[in-house]
């Protein structure tokens, strides 16, 4: 735990602290800066409950953070948020650095008061940057954890210091806290954006994880206390400079803590040095092990480069590439010598990283999976509000860095994607929350549903076929029925009984099906069913809850019109199917290329009100399905010769009742004359129909079996259908 504890803290009571809660203060008021800090630590606090989570749900390697959000956002996910933070953790290199630079501000004023000479800051910078990294590169990461526990010493002896000084001679400090010490708020999240880095030293320890003997105990113990003690100091700090020097005077002084603190004008300056460097010592640490993680993983297209970065140090493991790599980026950003410029940059990064940890905590949470059962427990609403609050405040700070910063990551994982087609991950943290959506809504369902006495019907289809790659219009004619307003489920039917073999077989012909109806309009469920009887097969299906949660309502049967083979034993079992009380429809698929442009044709029976009101139905859910979005639709009925008035009021009463749901104009009533038939009818007016539909009865197709349906000989696909009950809309 020491040193994961001893990364954080020396991180996060580092540069910021001493050069800019100063002016935080001396801009916000101590309240203003309350709530920044606050803030800020709305994002933190969750951050560091959701990595103590993370890290206790399974064994963490190197590469820390990286680590966490690969394996539980898949690797492109994890690659792509992986670079992102690499970059900020060697940006952050660069900026301790500079920030380092800013404690011999003594020696710079010597120079331009005695000589009239203005140094630039890279002077002492780079130098600095380049024994740094030397002493890295030879001694390792072991040289470094020693070093810290030097330096957080010195650090704690400055604040400590701090703490007990008095406001300096002719100071103008108010000596008590104002009580309305709150100003220029609008200028909140401008300071927030120079002062969040003061926030990230709380993962600085997570990157340590492949070096750390129990990761999954030490993380959240170090990581959880260093959070803590960097709350409670800063609000002793912001306290002490509220009550020690005048707005004015922070604005001015950098270092006005200096002007505080016993022996500030050396302890302090020691003080920004010791916390600078230990924070860049702890970052130079990390940032090369989340590179050398990513390599590990082939996160880069060359796999040339994956291994020259993942390769380590024989005698110690060190990953001297990725430490080159992270040391040429901290010196690049070195060299620009602004702190304010490097800390917006870095704040970006770290949002998107800190946001992202909250995100993957909040669906664990919410996907309940069997697999993640961490020893230690956040909340899901922390998570969550940990995640929106990052997002809030990267568009608040600076909208184009926001958006810039987001455009950049969803490239990445394009590019990434691109490459790595066949690595998956982030779907299945998504499917396990959208698996207790669906369950919670099928029990909520169903128990509203026993509730209601009128119910609102829509087709709940299910289909089953051993016709699947033979024919594809039952598979479309559910498509149809489920696009809007169902709910459709395919079962490809396998002969013979469940064994070892037909199981096998069953699986793989399931996958060749979600291939082969792949489409971005397809919303129909899959599945296949083993059973060595079509009779057997419709029985357990029909038994079966739909894909909804709800009951099936309607069962397809499909045969080929022009070879009708299967339809003997559909016939066979309509009577099985209607003692179910389930509605029919029996797809009598023609040879005939359907042309939607030529329209659906329906003809009704007003003698058969419950077929007419359903075939109406079917009629405008199919015509909504994007396929028939350039067809039209016309509704035929029939009537003897002079009863054609007759027929035409019979038609407004049923329209005002409610029993059909269309309108006169949209009905073309045609009389028939003695010894013509409504099959002659439907050959002449509707050959060019790219769909016939109709009506059937049970009763008069069990006793006159297939002539019933057959004499189609001119048109294309017939859909001939028979309702259980009088359908209505409510």
């Amino acid at each position: 735990m020491a040193p994961v504890y001893f990364t954080a803290v020396s991180t996060i009571l580092g540069a910021i602290l001493f050069l800019r809660f100063g002016f935080a203060v001396g801009t916000l008021g101590f309240w203003g800066t309350l709530l920044l800090i606050l803030l800020g630590h709305a994002i933190t606090i969750p951050t560091a409950l959701a990595i103590a989570e993370l890290a206790t749900n399974k064994r963490v390697e190197g590469g820390g953070e990286y680590f966490i959000i690969s394996r539980s956002f898949g690797l492109n996910i994890g690659a792509t948020i992986g670079i992102a933070l690499f970059l900020s953790q060697a940006i952050s290199v660069a900026f301790y650095i500079i920030a380092f630079t800013e404690s011999f501000e003594f020696l710079f004023n010597f120079f331009a008061q005695r000589f009239s000479i203005e140094l630039p800051r890279q002077v002492i910078s780079l130098p600095v940057m380049l024994v740094l990294g030397v002493m890295i590169l030879r001694k390792g990461a072991n040289t470094g954890v020693l070093l810290l526990y030097v330096v957080v010493s010195v650090l704690f002896i400055t604040l400590l210091l701090f703490f007990l000084g008095k406001p300096a001679e002719g100071s103008m400090a108010p000596g008590e806290l104002p009580v309305r010490d709150i100003r220029n708020m609008g200028d909140l999240f401008m300071v927030f954006a120079i002062c969040f880095p003061a926030f990230t030293g709380m993962t600085a320890g997570v990157g340590l994880s492949g070096d750390l003997r129990n990761p999954g105990r030490a993380i959240p113990l170090g990581t959880i206390l260093a959070t803590a003690t960097g709350f409670v100091v800063y609000l002793f700090v912001i306290y002490k400079l509220a009550i020690s020097a005048s707005p004015e005077e922070m604005l001015e002084n950098q270092l006005i803590m200096g002007k505080i603190a016993i022996g500030g004008a050396l302890i302090v300056p020691i003080g920004l040095a010791a916390s600078t460097l230990s924070s860049a010592l702890g970052s130079v640490l990390v940032a090369p092990r989340t590179l050398q993680a990513l390599a590990s993983d082939t996160s880069f297209p060359s796999m040339r480069l994956n291994r020259w970065l993942a390769s380590a140090r024989s005698n110690d493991g060190e990953p001297v590439n990725a430490t080159l790599v992270t040391l040429v980026i901290a010196i690049v950003f070195v060299t620009l010598g602004n702190v304010n410029a490097v800390a917006e940059i870095i704040t970006m990064f770290f949002l998107v990283t800190y946001g992202s940890l909250c995100l993957i905590s909040f669906l664990n949470h919410f996907g309940s999976s069997p697999s993640y059962r961490p020893s230690f427990r956040s909340r899901w609403y922390l998570s969550l509000s940990g995640f929106i609050v990052a997002v809030i405040v990267m568009f608040r700070i600076n909208t184009l860095y926001a958006l810039t910063a987001t455009i950049l990551i969803v490239l990445i994982y394009l590019f990434i994607n691109y490459y790595h087609k066949n690595r998956t991950g982030l779907e299945s943290l998504f499917a396990n929350a959208l698996f207790q959506i669906n369950r919670n809504l099928q029990v909520y369902l169903q128990k509203t549903e026993s509730r209601r006495k009128e119910k609102e019907w829509r087709p709940g289809v299910i289909c089953i076929s051993k016709d699947s790659f033979r024919r594809e219009r039952a598979f479309k004619l559910l498509n149809w029925l489920s696009y809007s307003y169902g709910f459709g489920t395919y079962l490809h039917r396998i002969d013979g009984y469940y064994s070892k073999a037909t199981s096998k077989q069953a699986a793989e012909e399931l996958t060749r099906l979600i291939e082969l109806y792949e489409t971005s309009h397809n919303h129909v469920y899959v599945d296949t069913i083993i059973s060595p009887s079509y009779t057997s097969a419709i029985v357990q299906a029909i038994q079966v809850p739909g894909i909804s949660g709800m009951e099936n309502n309607m069962v397809v049967f499909e045969y080929d019109k022009e070879n009708p083979e299967n339809l003997g034993e559909i016939i066979e079992n309509i009577r099985l199917i209607k003692a179910g009380d389930f509605d029919i429809c029996l797809l009598a698929s023609g040879g005939k290329e359907m042309n939607y442009t030529k329209g659906i044709h329906v003809w009704i029976d007003f003698n058969e009100p419950e077929n007419a009101s359903l075939l109406i139905l079917l009629s405008f859910i199919i015509s909504g399905h994007p396929d028939w979005k350039k067809s039209h639709l016309q509704v035929f009925s029939t009537c003897k010769t002079g009863q054609y008035e007759d027929a035409r009021q019979e038609l407004t009463e049923l329209m005002k009742s409610g029993r059909l749901p269309i309108t006169e104009k949209n009905v073309e009533i045609i009389e028939v004359s003695h010894g013509s038939s409504v099959k002659s009818l439907i050959n002449e007016r509707s050959s060019s129909a790219a769909l016939v539909m109709t009506g059937f009865r049970p009763e008069t197709l069990k006793h006159n079996g297939e002539t019933i349906l057959g004499g189609y000989e001119e048109v294309g696909t017939i859909l001939f259908v028979n309702s259980q009950h009088q359908k209505e809309i409510i």
